[in-house]
């Protein structure tokens, strides 16, 4: 079913063919005024528990059954459901609030009756109606492209709103619209539309534009402006409204918050179910019971027995059936009903308090922390596999070029990388005026001049980094958004002086030969291909220019414009010999003025001389001055360059590595000056401006991992394919270097540096060129526009097209991209491994640039074995994964040196092992995680298959780190949810771009940096980050709290509720199982909802086990929410039979003391009610471990609004319920001295077990956390000095059994956790990395015994120190 939008010239709206699309008025509320009430109840009714209160509500109805009164026992239920559905209502009126707002925005439509552009709301756009937009405006819906003021029919838009990247799109006019003369009139528009249905693709949109002449145009993507974008650099345009409302693409996108059901509710749900049968045993013995005390009267009925509805006696059997769902009613409280709604509050709460956390704002970005689902903060608490991208999420994704290689000649750009440097010590210094925490280690970081880094230190505001002040900060964040990618560090690159002088030489040569009219191909090989290679650099992208004083203004150039190739016929006419000859330099040597007006978006005035005219001006340019160009300090920073760099182009590119290679390019003064669909202009040394007619653009994809371009060179007329991509492609494309030996020694030479490139941590791309034959051209063209017009598998087509045109390249160079780690991620993954988390990185790069990005993380050690899985095929995979099974295991069990060298030799052939060169590195003791594991894309698409899966998941689980490379977003996911369902483990994902959008859905908890590849892993995740270092924050602190809160509080909830059943249940007994109660209804029903109902919410949102500095400094601590200590199934049964234990000294206690007496049961009842108040406060007392002013100022208020209520209710109310009388009661009471006794002996009595069962436990044998609690009671000199000994190691002794034996069963719980045990060596240096063999090594290392432990209660240090620093240990842990 297509849509069709057609317009009726200036007929009534009723008339309109379009009028049975959806309009553009958005609604995003769930509820109307009328449907509020249903629909929020069936949705309430959707969770089981609500279903459970209401059917005991209703049976309390049943005059035979009922056991409260009618009225009374529905206020509970009622009080829940208006609670949640108010808080429904409140999001759903904000919601409505937002909607009106967008909906009442003004927008141009061409009214049909008045004939011209009026303004109208968004929402009374509709489907066929013409829009006129204008820069800087919003899209009111998707729209169909038409007409633009832009010369050259382009209009450019930024998606922040819908992607969040801040980089220009370019956006083309409908093809057969490309060449209208005058303005778009509306009125003689009479096309018809045909399009897709609506879909949430934001990156496809296929259809065509019928004519009247029958002719058919497609319709791409390039043609579509969305709703949500900006319009930026375009004067007007004029587009149709193709999608409108919620069928336009981003409403499609807007999925809102995600819920999910967290672990700690799964293990809630079970204990649920316990309540609900532990209720039916409770009333089915009160039946039991009931059904044979009425037995025993036989036909003597006994003179308080009640009668039938109809008069009659009932069998003892029946009285057994109606009180079973008497008692149903009066224990209902056992099932606890505001535990749900307590538990919704408290995660709002959490959320609420993690939102405030001053420490995850990130000033440079001027962002904070998002909760998008609010219900599984606590899972944050038991992450055990965290599975991170590389790119922009362990790397800044800030592109710096560093250094390349042209003709098989290597130019390091030393003095680039001083330049970096000090950037770095910039940053470094500060980060410690700041005290944000250690410098980022950097392998080969060199030492800058004194008076550079001074000159640095000054200009630091204008740097990219963290600024002085938020004022700063947020200046420097709205100048990025002007162009992204575009920090002074990304922009101002210092050439090489070699290379330069090569490039002025070349283009010098050049510029001798055109003057001279001489053929270019004369030219010596080696310079043209460095001006191929920078030529290469600066066309062969997508990149936007923009004009210097205005952002967002695009540089207009009008040259000799002709339109791209379309058709055979128009490319025979364009390259006939004549033009070929004649022609050329007139069109592509022309000079530009630059027009410097201030209106917004017109076109320049360009001039177009002849050749003549433009080679005497080009004579008479001096060459530039090069002076700044070998002064250690970037020109940029000083004030007069500052203000030429405020000058010049800005770059708007789609991705940093493309920015990085144009700022690359322009360091050598190879700059793009401007780009228009069909043709590029550069600037060259000494040969001026330039103008390459740009015939086709084969965009990049991540299955060819390239891209092309094909021009037609204005110096030598030959048609040039230019591409770049990665070196594992593109090395195989080049042509066989059977033609010479210097293009073979280029090639051995290119891919010796990739190697020694990527072993530096950087980025690789491969420049390679070819030049087209006219007949090669003709023949490729023709089979590619059969491809570009096709109407099925076009895709396919257009791709095999590329295929065929990208073959034996000419290599011209590489380069080498410096992807900075991002502050605080080496600590940061040392402190999540120190708390148990297994990192495993999943990352797209090739695999020499990840391991060494893994090294400078800290995510490699450098004393680690690396065990490399690289198979060519399934079976190889399956054998290398059953040999690693083998080594692992004979090093884990190897008896003696003799065993372990023979597993060895025998089994470890196919392996490379990287052996680490530090000498120190034998004093460490191997154990399966000083292990790491590398795997490729294919590898690993192997191992994934159902045969080899298991496998591959017992040698990685056995490894301490997992680095799996050349991923696809597919395998990326595949891995998540094979390891989350295989070992049954909780994990987290953690992503900055699209290719992570999969995993983060898998994972159990979502994480998605808010960095600079857009939003589309914010808007897919549960938790969005503005930095990868504040995971430790948030899993370390926010996420042990959310977890002990609320662990603590659905314990609380179970143990108060069966404790006050219980009171109940025990006065059975002495009421012939009648169901009766010696508590007023009104305490019974008020109990949980309101006199103990404060306290608990308080603790659960506030309270604190341990400071958040403790748990930072002991990541260790986190190891209890990963093996769900504070909620085991054992303690649901230790809290219940706590709670019947305090139920019975409540009710015996007071039974006693009034026995004999001449109470009425209420007077007895009520202290009952009062105990179990002081008891059930005073447990919560015991359990809370922070104490503050909330939770005095809670109690104290339960407390008075007891006995508020208890004193007004028995004063006014005498003949309530009769025949039960309340009247007075609590004031008698309060005149009692007995009362006053009871209320201190029997919490007292109560809680002495529990009270001492935590003492001994603290004492004897605390757990990590008390210890933890107990190092924050220390003074904060004390504590800092134990907690700076790194050596302090928490927890239990690790269990010898290797984790990978037994794949069948779940791992022990923390036995692959952390390496306890073994103290790092000296830091060592990586040292290079061999492929050995050797035996000796192994044979060294099996030799190895474990290191002493030194263990007092679970506070455990050890390690391999000095028998003095041993005993030094031993003494402080003695004093501890």
């Amino acid at each position: 079913d297509t849509k069709k939008p057609r317009l009726n010239r200036g007929g009534a709206w009723e008339e309109n063919p379009n009028r049975h699309y959806a309009n553009n008025k958005i609604k995003t509320t769930k509820y109307t005024l009328l449907s509020f009430l249903p629909k929020n109840l069936f949705e309430q009714f959707h969770r089981f528990a609500n279903v459970y209160f209401v059917f005991i509500a209703l049976l309390n109805f049943v005059p035979v059954v009922n056991a409260f009164q009618p009225e009374l026992a529905l206020a509970p239920v009622v009080f829940i459901l208006s609670v949640t559905a108010i808080k429904d209502l409140w999001e759903d009126y904000r919601r409505h609030r937002s909607d009106k707002e967008i909906n009442h925005m003004d927008c141009l439509v061409y009214s049909r009756v008045e004939r011209r552009y009026v303004e109208k709301y968004w929402k009374e756009v509709r489907v066929g109606d013409f829009i006129r937009l204008r820069c800087n405006e919003i899209l009111p819906a998707d729209v169909l492209l038409l007409t633009s003021s832009d010369p050259d029919r382009l209009c450019h838009i930024e998606t922040a709103t819908l992607d969040g990247e801040t980089n220009l799109k370019q956006r083309q006019v409908v093809r057969s619209f490309f060449d209208l003369d005058c303005d778009f009139d509306p009125t003689k528009y009479n096309s018809i539309i045909e399009c897709e249905k609506p879909n949430n693709d934001l990156n496809r949109f296929r259809g065509y534009i019928i004519h009247r002449s029958g002719r058919r145009d497609a319709l791409y993507k390039e043609n579509l402006l969305l709703r949500g974008c900006t319009i930026r650099n375009t004067e007007e345009a004029v587009g149709i409204v193709i999608y409108a409302g919620h069928e336009t693409k981003a409403m499609l996108n807007n999925n809102g918050p995600r819920y999910k059901r967290s672990k700690l509710e799964r293990q809630m749900n079970v204990d649920v179910f316990w309540c609900v049968i532990i209720l039916l045993v409770m009333c089915l013995f009160a039946a039991v019971g009931h059904g044979l005390w009425m037995f025993q009267y036989g036909d003597k009925r006994p003179v308080f027995d009640v009668l039938s509805p109809e008069g009659t006696d009932l069998s003892p059997i029946m009285s057994a059936i109606y009180l079973f769902l008497t008692m149903i009613i009066v224990f209902q409280v056992l099932i606890p009903i505001s535990l749900f709604v307590s538990i919704e509050i408290v995660k709002i709460c959490q959320v609420f308090f993690i939102h405030q956390d001053m420490d995850l704002y990130d000033e440079e970005t001027d962002s904070h922390l998002q909760c998008r689902a609010l219900n599984i903060t606590e899972d944050l608490g038991q992450m055990q596999y965290i599975f991170s991208d590389k790119t922009g999420t362990l790397t800044e994704n800030k592109m710096v070029f560093r250094r390349c290689t042209v003709a098989g000649v290597e130019y390091s750009h030393d003095a680039n990388a001083r330049r970096l440097a000090m950037y770095q010590e910039m940053d470094s210094e500060e980060e410690e005026c700041t005290s944000h925490g250690g410098t980022l280690p950097r392998r080969d970081s060199v030492t800058s001049h004194q008076s550079a880094r001074v000159v640095l230190r000054s200009q630091s505001t204008k740097s990219h980094r963290r600024t002085g002040s938020r004022a700063e900060a947020k200046r420097a964040s709205i100048l990025s958004k002007h162009t992204a990618f575009s920090s002074p560090m990304e922009k101002d690159i210092t050439p090489d002086p070699q290379l330069l002088d090569k490039v002025n030489e070349c283009s010098s040569q050049m510029d001798f030969m055109r003057f001279h009219s001489q053929p270019m191909s004369q030219l010596p090989s080696d310079l043209s291909d460095i001006i191929d290679f920078f030529i290469a650099l600066t066309i062969c992208n997508t990149v936007v220019v923009s004009s210097p004083n205005q952002p967002r203004q695009k540089v207009r150039m009008r040259f000799e414009l002709k339109s791209p190739v379309k058709t055979i016929e128009d490319f025979i006419k364009r390259f006939t010999p004549s033009r070929l000859t004649s022609g050329s330099n007139s069109s592509s040597s022309s000079s530009l003025i630059t027009n410097r007006s201030s209106n917004r978006g017109c076109s320049s005035i360009l001039s177009s001389p002849s050749a003549e005219s433009t080679l005497t001006k080009l004579d008479e340019e001096k060459p530039p001055n090069l002076e700044h160009t070998f002064s250690p300090v970037p020109p940029c920073y000083s004030e007069k360059a500052w203000a030429v760099a405020e000058g010049e182009l800005r770059y708007e590119a789609e991705s940093p590595d493309e920015a990085a290679l144009v700022y690359a390019a322009r360091a050598y003064k190879c700059s793009l000056v401007g780009r228009l669909p069909d043709q590029v202009t550069v600037e060259l040394p000494h040969l001026g401006k330039l103008s390459f007619e740009l015939l086709h653009t084969l965009g990049f994809d991540s299955t060819r991992k390239r891209m092309s371009v094909v021009v037609r060179h204005p110096l030598t007329d030959q048609i040039t394919v230019y591409t770049k991509g990665a070196d594992s492609v593109i090395m195989d494309l080049i042509k066989p270097p059977n033609t010479g030996k210097r293009q073979k020694k280029i090639v051995y030479r290119t891919q010796n540096y990739l190697n020694l490139y990527a072993a530096d941590g950087l980025r690789t791309l491969c420049i390679a060129k070819k030049v087209l034959t006219k007949e090669e051209y003709a023949c490729w063209l023709q089979r590619h526009l059969e491809a570009e017009t096709a109407i099925q598998g076009r895709e396919e087509l257009l791709f095999e097209s590329a295929l065929r045109l990208e073959t034996n390249l000419h290599l011209l160079g590489a380069t080498g991209i410096e992807d900075r780690l991002q502050d605080g991620v080496p600590e940061t993954i040392a402190s999540l491994r120190k708390a148990g988390l297994q990192i495993w990185v999943l990352t797209g790069d090739k695999q020499e640039t990840a391991v060494n990005i893994a090294y400078a993380c800290k995510l490699l050690e450098p004393e680690e074995e690396i065990l490399t899985l690289n198979a060519d095929s399934q079976e190889a995979c399956a054998l290398l994964l059953e040999e690693s099974l083998h080594y692992i295991q004979a090093k884990f069990l190897c008896s003696s040196a003799d065993h372990a060298a023979k597993a060895f030799t025998a089994n470890f052939a196919p392996f490379e092992i990287y052996p680490s060169s530090s000498p120190s590195s034998s004093s460490v003791p191997f154990m399966v995680h000083r292990l790491g594991l590398v795997i490729d894309g294919r590898t690993l698409a192997y191992a994934l298959d159902k045969s080899l899966e298991d496998k591959f998941l017992a040698v990685a689980r056995s490894c301490r780190s997992v680095l799996c490379c050349r991923s696809t977003p597919l395998q990326k996911s595949m891995v998540v949810k094979l390891v989350r369902n295989k070992l049954k483990v909780m994990t987290l994902a953690i992503g900055d771009g699209a290719n992570d959008v999969s995993m983060i859905q898998v994972a159990d908890v979502g994480v998605g940096i808010s960095g600079q590849e857009g939003m589309q892993a914010v808007m897919a995740s549960d938790f969005a980050l503005p930095r990868f270092r504040y995971l430790q924050k948030l899993l370390l602190v926010h996420g042990h709290w959310c977890y002990s809160r609320l662990a603590n509080m659905i314990l609380y909830f179970f143990y108060k509720n069966a404790m006050f059943v219980a009171l109940i249940f025990w006065y059975q007994f002495y009421c012939g199982f009648s169901g009766s109660a010696m508590i007023d209804q009104w305490y019974l029903i008020f109990f949980n909802l309101m006199f103990s109902a404060f306290p608990q919410l308080i603790t659960g949102t506030l309270d604190k086990d341990v400071s958040a500095e403790t748990l930072q400094q002991l990541p260790q601590l986190y190891i209890s929410g990963q093996n769900s200590e504070e909620y085991k199934p054992y303690m649901f049964w230790m809290n219940m039979i706590d709670a019947f234990y305090q139920s019975l000294v409540c009710f015996f206690i007071p039974y006693f003391a009034y026995a004999d007496s001449d109470v009425d049961l209420f007077t007895w009842g009520t202290p009952i009610t009062t105990l179990a108040l002081f008891t059930i406060l005073l447990h919560l007392g015991i359990e809370t471990k922070t104490w503050t002013w909330m939770n005095w100022l809670s109690i104290s208020f339960s407390i008075a609004l007891f006995f508020t209520v208890a004193l007004c209710y028995n004063a006014s109310c005498p003949t309530c319920y009769s025949p039960s009388n309340p009247y007075w009661t609590m004031q008698r009471l309060l005149q009692d001295p007995l009362f006053y006794f009871l209320c201190v002996i029997t919490p007292v009595t109560a809680l002495l077990p529990r009270y001492f069962y935590r003492a001994c436990q603290g004492t004897l044998f605390p757990s990590p956390v008390q210890v933890g609690r107990q190092l924050d009671k220390l003074p904060a000199e004390t504590r800092r000095n134990i907690l700076s000994l790194s050596r302090v190691k928490v927890g239990s002794p690790l269990s010898t059994k290797p984790p990978f034996l037994s794949l069948a069963k779940p791992l022990p719980k923390g036995s692959n956790k952390t390496e306890k045990g073994s103290f790092p060596s000296p830091k060592a240096s990586q040292g290079s990395i061999l492929q050995t063999h050797d035996t000796r090594k192994c044979h060294k290392r099996s030799q190895i015994s474990c290191a002493p432990r030194f263990c007092v209660g679970s506070l455990q240090f050890s390690g391999f120190l000095p028998p003095s620093k041993h005993m030094h240990l031993n003494g402080l842990t003695g004093q501890i």
